[in-house]
């Protein structure tokens, strides 16, 4: 396990254990949305910002990753849908964990919406995932969220438990997850998930003090961090909004800190 708790370490801050990770897998799912066009400066932003890894898929590297800002961890997205599927909460494997190390990345992710019609293969692949990533020391993100037609709200705090447990019994090192709108609430999914938690960002929120408020709370609960994309990389100022968030997960910052930081709107 050497090479996975030295890989892990180029993701998670070693000092706090804790992480910053910003996907950018948001292309294939619904396009060349605003933030994910110039990807060098983003990502750029980002790691100068503060955050501990970026999140992609393998044809977004060669356009982005490291250029001329400090480094930064690389996460390779390993599953992936469009929106303009019929199937979009069927995540289907598009890279494998061969194909990670041979790009060089520190660590992968997967993808799976528990409750879905397909979620007999997500499982299926979330396991055959992890056994590799076990064999080559590979650390191993799970995006697990509770989607699918009998799924009321996939904010509910027993369904979000659920999905996150799914994804440490079937092997996942971090599990990203939906937070659910309380420290109480969330403090029950942190503790039946048993592996560490970083939460979703979710759809772009009104405001700068709600991200910053959600992020807090979520590490009163006992969260590890956070896996926010849309909030950070169409922020009007990028690498503020990153270096906010970091100050608050990294450094134990108040949320008033970092809004003196970033200028809260």
């Amino acid at each position: 396990m050497y090479g996975k708790s030295i890989r892990m370490e180029r993701i998670v801050d070693r000092r706090t254990g804790n992480c910053v990770i910003v996907p950018m897998d948001h292309g294939v799912s619904i396009g060349p949305i605003e933030g994910l066009v110039d990807m060098k400066k983003t990502v750029d932003d980002v790691a100068n910002g503060g955050a501990t890894a970026v999140l992609m898929h393998k044809g977004l590297i060669r356009f982005s990753h490291r250029t001329s800002g400090r480094d930064i961890g690389l996460i390779l997205h390993l599953s992936a849908s469009t929106d303009l599927g019929v199937t979009s909460n069927c995540k289907t494997l598009v890279a494998s964990v061969d194909e990670s190390l041979k790009i060089g990345a520190d660590a992968v992710s997967v993808h799976v919406n528990v409750g879905a019609e397909s979620e007999a293969v997500m499982l299926s692949d979330l396991g055959m995932i992890a056994e590799d990533c076990a064999d080559w020391g590979m650390p191993l993100i799970a995006m697990a969220y509770p989607r699918g037609p009998k799924i009321v709200d996939s904010y509910d705090p027993v369904a979000v438990a659920h999905a996150a447990r799914v994804a440490t019994e079937l092997g996942a090192d971090i599990v990203k997850c939906s937070y659910t709108g309380d420290v109480k609430t969330f403090e029950k999914v942190v503790d039946g998930a048993l592996a560490p938690l970083v939460i979703a960002g979710g759809p772009k929120m009104k405001s700068d003090l709600d991200i910053l408020n959600m992020v807090y709370d979520s590490l009163q609960a006992g969260g590890k961090g956070v896996s926010i994309g849309r909030n950070i990389f169409q922020h009007q100022d990028v690498e503020a909004m990153t270096r906010a968030i970091s100050d608050i997960v990294l450094r134990g910052a108040t949320v008033k800190e970092a809004c003196q930081t970033l200028g809260c709107q």
